[in-house]
């Protein structure tokens, strides 16, 4: 990479300095990712499809999502798995690319396994993280022909996603070009604030099309400020969706399945993406705080109810976490930003904490390797 970087390439291995060894460190992340790719029927998500591809599986929900896709293909090229990668690239692009309708140039959000889309809309963090990816898989193996040019087909995907519509063909770009803000979804303005990804963005300013570079740069600067909106100041806790002030999102439950106006399975990801931020491009004060609020609520203030449902003003509500698992990796990787009095005991639970197992393991475990791999320093920049 030639361009001049401005992120820190410093990655702390918080389990090291906590006095685990570096071999079983090692032996741990390897045998966290043979699981989830290679691992039992109560383990797995990677599914291999002759002759070359695959898909990656949410088994709660049994199908596949762009989500889980281009999650599974930011772990392989964090994992130099080049093969596997190139697998589930294929498969998106034959069976979740949209070639027409007004959502042209996206990914179908979900297809079943055998190929064919549950829906003709996308969710925005499946391009986003497909684009990352690729410029990664570019960086770290090259770039081939066609479909294996990574850093052409990044270049293309983002670009759609800003310019969508404005040669008359229909359909919206994925961020509002009025406030850089990323959409949940393209035909709605209000937005997810796990979706907010300015560590992304700020290399997005280095590597998309030159014209589209001042762009990112904004937007990576109104996501660190939304996330300050959206975050409450006493709990660290936000909303699944929000409006673009950051105010909790009150959806439809028969149009979005139910409230997502509390902290719920979404939310997890805000302060993985904190934590992930400030690793890459340095801590903020406001980040310091938001993780030692967000451990402090866990930790000291809920306790013994610390894997239920919750208002964001921490209001505990009679409804246990889908996905508790996803909860102990997250408050782990918040000690990235923070040695706060509960740092420690977060990381230290999360390292006894073993995969989870079942139909409801796809979105749990994928936080739990993104965590592992970001607490052992091996979350990284290519």
């Amino acid at each position: 990479m030639t361009e001049q970087t401005n992120y820190t390439q410093e990655y702390p291995n918080l389990f090291a300095e906590l006095g685990y060894a570096p071999e079983e460190i090692t032996n741990r992340t390897k045998t966290i990712f043979d699981a989830i790719f290679c691992g039992g029927d109560e383990q797995r998500l990677y599914r291999p499809v002759e002759p070359d591809m695959a898909c990656f599986e949410d088994t709660g929900n049994h199908d596949v999502r762009t989500e889980g896709m281009s999650y599974a293909m930011m772990m392989c090229v964090q994992m130099d798995q080049k093969a596997k990668f190139d697998r589930l690239w294929k498969w998106a692009k034959r069976y979740m690319y949209l070639s027409e309708g007004p959502n042209a140039g996206y990914f179908a959000w979900s297809c079943g396994l055998d190929g064919r889309k549950n829906a003709w809309g996308a969710a925005p963090d499946g391009e986003e993280y497909f684009a990352m990816a690729l410029f990664f898989a570019a960086h770290r193996w090259g770039n081939g022909e066609g479909l294996l040019n990574y850093e052409a087909q990044a270049r293309e995907l983002l670009h759609t996603c800003l310019h969508k519509g404005e040669d008359g063909s229909g359909g919206r770009p994925m961020w509002d070009p009025s406030n850089h803000l990323i959409r949940f979804i393209t035909e709605e303005d209000f937005s997810d604030p796990s979706y907010h990804l300015p560590h992304f963005y700020e290399l997005f300013a280095l590597w998309a099309n030159e014209e589209d570079r001042p762009f990112w740069k904004r937007a990576a600067q109104a996501s660190r400020e939304y996330w300050v909106k959206c975050c409450h100041p006493e709990t660290g806790l936000c909303a699944e969706y929000a409006d673009m002030e950051g105010r909790p999102q009150k959806t439809d439950p028969a149009r979005f399945g139910g409230r997502h106006d509390w902290y719920y399975s979404d939310a997890y990801r805000t302060i993985f993406n904190i934590a992930l931020d400030a690793v890459w491009f340095g801590r903020t004060p406001w980040a310091e705080e938001e993780a030692r609020r967000l451990q402090k609520f866990f930790c000291g203030t809920v306790r013994d109810h610390d894997r239920a449902v919750y208002e964001v003003d921490g209001t505990v509500l009679p409804l246990p976490a889908l996905h508790p698992v996803a909860i102990t990796a997250v408050n782990a990787a918040a000690s990235l930003v923070t040695d706060g009095l509960w740092a420690e005991a977060c990381v230290r639970r999360f390292w006894e904490t073993p995969l989870r197992t079942g139909p409801r393991r796809y979105y749990d475990n994928c936080l739990y390797f993104f965590a592992f791999l970001a607490l052992s320093g091996n979350y990284r920049i290519y």
